[in-house]
């Protein structure tokens, strides 16, 4: 369920501002929306996994918190991001 190395890392590289960037709040949506869509999948074969439904609650609510901090303080990052991950904001 959890991320591999490899993937964290493809996906900081992909989304990070600098080299050494690994903590902006565009890493961060896009780590989360790849784990969330991991347990959605996993939800939809394990429907009884309160537990993992639970997580992805939370989850989800904190990458919508980032989402409201990253369009405060930079909307055009904001929209970019939006379109690249393909949310419905």
């Amino acid at each position: 369920m959890a991320l591999t190395i490899e993937q964290t890392s493809s996906i900081v590289g992909e989304y990070r501002r600098s080299d050494t960037d690994t903590g902006s709040p565009e890493v961060q949506i896009a780590l989360l929306t790849t784990r969330i869509q991991e347990i959605t999948d996993h939800l939809k074969s394990n429907k009884k996994d309160h537990a993992a439904r639970l997580g992805l609650l939370k989850l989800v609510g904190k990458r919508n918190r980032l989402l409201r901090y990253l369009s405060r303080t930079n909307n055009d990052a904001y929209k970019t991001l939006i379109q690249r991950l393909g949310l419905r904001k």
